[in-house]
């Protein structure tokens, strides 16, 4: 295990009121800090309190009583950073927690950085990289699929499929070593079958790797989802029965909506950035006509379009004019105002296959909405997310396509019959590769990067 000669601290509650304030102290010198500062009910010295303990008593300053606290202790190695851990749990509130810090630091421990517990964690060997890049997604997981794949993650998914991904080409790697090393064995055969079959397999598993990672990014970033239309076919009202409350202003005057409005949606598990456009169409208010323009790149931009006709009106101009910038894959139509007389036909609006009839005003077949979104764009891509490894990282996919083109660099040394020489670096740059995914090769740089994103105190 790696020692720290410091030992750190940090407040690892949200900042303000609550019921607890935990103040966390990661380090050799934790029990000495401690014995300083707290005297536990019990009267125990405060180094023979036993390993995964809570343990009542005060917090003091010098002589003087400050706050009356648990104090969880855990022993190294058995704790998060594999150091001495003590967790002060003291009253919620600013001040209070701070004084308690401020206590904490006074007697001998320096104010922990942002990630640099986990950082410990990592280093002493406790979790790999892909771990410790679990626990961020994990605290800032906006959906349930999104905590379902970091929990996977941080239980060593990623970790194992590596080191499979390792192992195959090490065979491959101690064969090759061999026919460098001792020609004089007279192996013919510069690569068995078999470990033909290896490389096939890493190439293979890492394209399909590699291919999750735009199904991850949906899974953690949300799905961009915009509402389309021109003026006063009932976008802003679709919006607010999504959202279950009024959000969006709703009038019959066209062009009500000037700017996008955006909000955050779940829909089985899945978070969708719903976007309401301003409506599309000409028209000479300045003001409108910048919401207009955004409202086309919102269109560009987004994972999911929802394309709103009326359905007591006949298409018009403005309806086949925002009909051309649409991409059919993925769009959903919704015909909106079924509680009205039907004067709609789409029957040429045929690049589109997938319509749902609702009525917005009277929450008509939004539970039909609901489901017919997910069925379009979610099903399909996520509805198996936990059934295989899906990346969601874009330091892991980087790193795996650097893996594929090592291995298609062998491909090619091979096919071309060229020195084994070759085929041994670009082994070693493949290994290292997936080395660079947990961690066993990492630059100061790397771990900056990684760890910069975590709050303090954890």
């Amino acid at each position: 295990m790696i020692k720290m000669f410091e030992t750190i601290a940090a407040i690892s509650t949200p900042i303000g009121e609550g019921g607890i304030g935990i103040v966390r102290i990661s380090g050799d010198e934790s029990f000495d800090i401690l014995e300083k500062i707290f005297k536990p009910k019990s009267k125990k010295n405060v180094k023979d309190l036993k390993h995964n303990s809570v343990n009542y008593g005060h917090i003091y300053d010098e002589n003087e009583i400050v706050d009356e606290v648990l104090v969880m202790v855990m022993k190294a190695p058995k704790s998060y950073t594999k150091e001495d851990v003590i967790e002060i749990n003291c009253h919620g509130g600013y001040l209070i927690t701070e004084k308690i810090l401020e206590i904490v630091l006074k007697n001998g421990a320096k104010l922990a950085d942002a990630g640099e517990f986990t950082r410990r964690a990592f280093l002493n060997g406790r979790i790999d990289l892909t771990q410790a890049e679990a626990v961020i997604d994990l605290i800032k997981s906006k959906s349930e699929k999104n905590l379902t794949l970091s929990v996977e993650q941080l239980r060593g998914d990623l970790k194992e499929k590596v080191g499979e991904l390792k192992k195959k080409l090490l065979d491959v790697a101690a064969h090759v070593n061999v026919v460098i090393d001792y020609p004089e064995e007279g192996i013919d055969e510069p690569l068995p079958k078999e470990l033909w079959g290896n490389l096939e397999e890493v190439h293979s598993e890492c394209d399909i790797l590699i291919k999750s990672y735009d199904k991850g990014k949906k899974i953690k970033e949300g799905i961009k989802t915009s509402i389309i239309g021109r003026p006063n076919v009932g976008k802003s009202s679709i919006l607010n029965s999504l959202l279950k409350e009024e959000r969006a202003i709703v009038t019959h005057i066209p062009g009500t909506t000037r700017d996008s409005i955006e909000e955050i949606i779940n829909i089985n598990g899945i978070s969708l950035i719903l976007v309401d456009t301003a409506g599309i169409r000409k028209t000479e208010d300045i003001v409108e006509n910048i919401g207009v323009e955004k409202s086309k790149t919102k269109i560009k931009e987004s994972d999911l379009v929802l394309f709103v006709l009326d359905n007591s009106e006949e298409l018009t101009k403005e309806d086949y004019d925002i009909y051309k910038y649409i991409d059919d894959k993925k769009c959903l139509g919704i015909i909106n105002k079924i509680d009205k007389s039907k004067k709609i036909d789409i029957s040429k609006l045929d690049k589109i296959n997938n319509w749902i009839e609702i009525s917005a005003i009277n929450g008509l077949n939004i539970d039909k909405l609901e489901e017919s979104i997910y069925k379009f764009i979610l099903e399909d891509d996520i509805k198996n997310s936990s059934e295989k490894l899906i990346l969601t990282n874009i330091r892991h996919k980087s790193s795996l396509e650097k893996v594929k083109d090592s291995i298609d660099n062998i491909f090619n040394t091979l096919n071309m019959e060229m020195p084994m020489d070759l085929i041994a670096i670009d082994l070693r740059e493949a290994l290292d590769s997936l080395s660079e995914i947990t961690g066993e090769i990492s630059s100061e740089d790397l771990l900056d990067h990684v760890f910069k994103n975590f709050c303090v105190g954890k």
